[in-house]
């Protein structure tokens, strides 16, 4: 249903040319949620931003000032606080002087009794804030826009480059793998409506943080929201059949998925029983959680 995008030519620390703006270095970072490993991708020459710094490793720390050598940063641009994103902003900011933007960490507290990410950097604070989208960042040849896209978490930002028609789409778009989406932080009524969002910009070309490049957009963009109206559809007939509590839905809709990731795959059901219960689909006693027992509306 979705048109994965895997295979990516490069090496770890090595800074490639990989569009006439854009630059990449990878961070050796490889893991279950960060695939190859992060990409710190670098927009302009001379005067230049850094989108997603990547995680506290002194190693790419050295990586990233090698390929800046002789430029100046003028932004340090972060697309949230996931560890494998936004620690190494304040390390590189020391050593360049340049200002952080991004959107701070909100009220909602991840559960951290289930491992679905890499880790949580609940100290980053930008210099400036941005979470409502729609600030404006400029150097010699090139203009980036946030774009406000919550879902994946509550204060995700993705930058749109002007000049080649592109996005770098943090976690929000990945062409490895879908998006982890996990209440409370994880919000899959405005994961949806983003995701909606960046359809209707008609990008030319998606550059997560983790893989390669997304050139087949808008297919790509129907599969990923393909793929969450099935789950969805799944979800909704196992409840329909008796199942209305996660933990007995999630034997049903993961039976062929390894039991070790079963309560990562709760909280994506979580996700979309608060959506449906928002919606008036399904209805359950008091706030939705995750021992909720669950009902189809009407």
């Amino acid at each position: 249903m979705i048109p994965y995008v895997r295979e990516m030519k490069f090496e770890y620390g090595a800074c490639d040319q990989v569009s006439p703006l854009i630059r990449r270095v990878v961070a050796k970072n490889p893991g279950p949620f960060t695939y190859l490993g992060t990409a710190t991708f670098i927009v302009g020459k001379g005067e230049v931003a850094v989108i997603d710094p990547g995680p506290d490793m002194p190693e790419h720390l050295d990586a990233l000032m090698a390929a800046l050598e002789g430029e100046r940063v003028t932004h340090i641009l972060v697309t949230h606080h996931h560890s494998d994103h936004s620690p190494l902003a304040r390390p590189l900011q020391e050593k360049t002087g340049a200002k952080i933007y991004g959107c701070a960490v909100g009220g909602q507290a991840a559960d951290s009794t289930v491992i679905t990410e890499a880790g949580h950097d609940l100290s980053f604070t930008p210099d400036v804030d941005i979470c409502g989208g729609g600030a404006v960042f400029q150097g010699p040849g090139w203009t980036l826009e946030a774009i406000a896209t919550p879902g994946h978490t509550s204060n995700h930002i993705c930058f749109a480059l002007k000049e080649e028609n592109a996005l770098f789409s943090g976690d929000h778009i990945m062409g490895w793998s879908t998006t982890v989406v996990s209440p409370p932080d994880g919000d899959m009524t405005a994961y949806m409506q983003s995701l909606d969002k960046v359809k209707a910009r008609g990008f030319d070309v998606l550059w997560p943080t983790h893989g390669p490049p997304i050139r087949e957009v808008t297919p790509f963009i129907d599969g990923y929201i393909a793929h969450r109206r099935a789950r969805e559809a799944q979800v909704l007939k196992a409840v329909a059949d008796g199942h209305g509590k996660i933990r007995d839905m999630v034997p049903v809709l993961y039976a062929e998925t390894d039991q070790r990731l079963w309560p990562a795959a709760a909280r994506s059901v979580l996700g979309h029983m608060i959506d449906l219960t928002r919606r008036g689909v399904v209805t359950t006693d008091g706030e939705p959680g995750p021992d909720s027992e669950y009902r189809l509306a009407g």
